[in-house]
């Protein structure tokens, strides 16, 4: 599975899914060869049971010597025994191999989904993202361990049974050998059916999970406005329709079952009833222990192709998710940094020339003919209302988007030929919503800097005015922040970020929003941490708050995508223009 491949639609998606579980396990596959030779030896006993079976019954109706029935029965008594270690040899071969090929796919997944494009990521839900990572992967490693257990047991007991037959009883074989193509073609007829409802039932369990994760992220909003029951009404249309699809494939399984096990049955009853016959009748010298013996295989036979059959809905589930991963692995919205020249050094000089850029889902310029100079150092202010452009100059700037016309250079160099992953080490963005991870104090503020030592940590806390109450936690900083900080102020949260911020020493600053969901405390100790933060660095401040830019170098007035004024706070204000109407109202 890999970003090489063809497109989904260039070939079968059966087929696709396959080979891409081919790629998957093909770096385990001397343990699964392995498990498949200890598998054979430790299930011989199913097959071999019967003809043991017809070698006593002989050796009693017919009085043959008791030398062979001591043989088979000793050979068959081995087996038994050394079934237990064997058992534990396959476990450790087989489910050792699909684990790890689990844990692989899941990795895969999340390089993936870091390479993936911000745009991307805004256009899928986390929900989503998160049901292919854990929900999917796991229904690969069980349908690899379902198919493997239960369809290898089958396939060796009919291989085996086949093969006794074949050789004891040979006038049967051919009769045997019309149940297995009946039962394939069964299976083959039915598997395109199943494959499009179990991608229905995909389909609509991501919906569900895209659903749930809004609604527990939206909890707040929804208490805040009485809007629980709004909530509930909409999170029960989808899980109507996940109900309505289930029960639909349960339907169609059980009609496979069912079918399957009536057809295998009526099958059973005319093949013993023949074998019977024939021996009654002394004809091609069966005797009572073959017909013992066809009678045993004939129920083996039958359960072995009712469990074949019975894997095709968890087949066609699990070949559905590795399909659902693959379009992750395989989506081509990628950020390129083949080739391109790495950041060793920034000074923070930023010239925006004549860029452009529209969203492909609105067609509207988001920024359009947007030149600007940015000198190391500076402070630029972007404001306007929403919609003026300012978070898709921040993306821009970032790297996220790239222009569709005009360059934006960095330090004189052209942005389109920098790996930005390099270039992303030299910045930092403080956001309005203040996002930390379950972890410590510590953790957060250390982020991506493992080796940081208290000294540095404590500088950082005390310079973002989090110190005091940092300390004041019960481990201090090493206290767990869990569920992204719930028990701390928004202040609190912020001024961590801003630490976390102070401490990477970014030469570019990204402030987006950070004190706008503030209280006038909250807000006056952050501004004093972000006055510490800007000092010496480039920085770009969005705000709709113009009291919290007006100590910057230079506002940028924006609207409509566009710039419609520069200057300083002063300036703007003694000019008249749009900054002094904003400012007014």
């Amino acid at each position: 599975m890999t970003s090489s491949d063809p497109p989904r639609g260039h070939r079968d998606p059966g087929e696709h899914a396959l080979r891409a579980l081919r790629r998957l396990f093909r770096p385990h596959r001397r343990h699964l060869l392995g498990a498949l030779a200890v598998f054979v030896v430790k299930h011989s006993p199913v097959w071999l049971l019967p003809l043991v079976t017809a070698t006593i019954v002989d050796t009693v109706v017919l009085r043959l010597p008791l030398a062979g029935m001591w043989v088979a029965t000793g050979l068959i008594m081995f087996i038994l025994v050394v079934n237990y270690p064997l058992h534990l040899l396959y476990v450790r071969l087989l489910h050792g191999s699909v684990r790890r090929a689990g844990t692989s796919l899941r990795s895969a997944l999340c390089t993936r989904l870091q390479e993936l494009s911000i745009g991307y990521h805004n256009r899928t839900s986390a929900g989503v993202l998160q049901a292919k990572v854990v929900r999917d992967v796991e229904t690969v490693e069980q349908m690899v361990q379902q198919t493997t257990d239960s369809g290898l047991g089958a396939v060796t007991v009919l291989i085996g049974g086949l093969t006794v037959v074949g050789v004891r009883a040979p006038q049967f074989l051919p009769l045997l050998l019309v149940i297995v193509p009946l039962a394939a073609l069964v299976v083959l007829r039915l598997r395109s059916s199943l494959r499009d409802h179990n991608e229905e039932f995909r389909q609509d369990v991501e919906h569900l999970a895209a659903r749930v994760n809004e609604m527990t992220r939206l909890i707040p909003v929804t208490r805040a406005h009485g809007l629980e029951g709004h909530a509930l009404r909409r999170m029960d249309a989808t899980l109507r329709r996940v109900l309505d699809s289930g029960l639909r494939l349960d339907l169609l399984n059980g009609r496979v079952a069912s079918l399957s096990w009536v057809f295998l049955n009526i099958l059973g009853v005319v093949f013993l009833t023949a074998s019977a016959l024939v021996a009654y009748l002394g004809v091609w010298g069966i005797t009572a222990g073959d017909v013992v013996m066809l009678s045993a295989f004939l129920t083996t036979s039958t359960t072995s192709l009712a469990t074949l059959m019975s894997l095709a809905p968890v087949i066609s589930k699990g070949l559905e998710s590795v399909r659902s991963a693959s379009e992750v692995l395989r989506t081509p919205d990628l950020e390129d940094h083949k080739g391109k020249a790495e950041v060793t050094a920034v000074r923070g000089a930023v010239e925006f020339r004549a860029v452009d850029h529209a969203y492909a889902e609105t067609g509207r310029p988001a920024v359009r003919d947007f030149t600007l100079s940015v000198a190391p150092g500076e402070t630029v202010a972007l404001v306007g209302p929403s919609g003026a452009g300012k978070s898709t100059v921040l993306n821009l700037l970032i790297g996220f988007l790239r222009p569709q016309s005009g360059r934006i250079l960095l330090d004189g160099v052209d942005m389109a030929g920098l790996d930005l992953r390099t270039y992303r080490r030299f910045i930092s963005v403080v956001p309005q919503e203040p996002i930390l991870f379950d972890g410590t104090v510590r953790e957060n503020v250390a982020f991506g800097l493992p080796d940081v030592d208290d000294a540095a940590i404590r500088a950082a806390l005390r310079d973002a005015n989090a110190l005091d109450f940092v300390e004041s936690l019960p481990d201090g900083v090493e206290t767990s922040v869990a569920d992204r900080g719930s028990h701390l102020s928004g202040g609190q949260r912020q001024r961590l970020v801003i630490a976390r911020a102070l401490l990477r020493d970014p030469r570019l600053l990204i402030l987006d929003e950070a004190t706008s969901a503030l209280d006038v405390e909250s807000e006056a100790l952050v501004q004093q941490a972000l006055a510490r933060l800007v000092r010496g660095r480039t920085t770009f401040v969005v705000a709709h708050r113009l009291s919290t830019v007006r100590s910057a170098d230079r506002i940028v007035v924006m609207r409509d995508g566009a710039i419609r004024e520069t200057g300083s706070h002063d300036e703007l204000l003694r000019g008249g223009g749009v900054y002094a109407r904003l400012h007014a109202g």
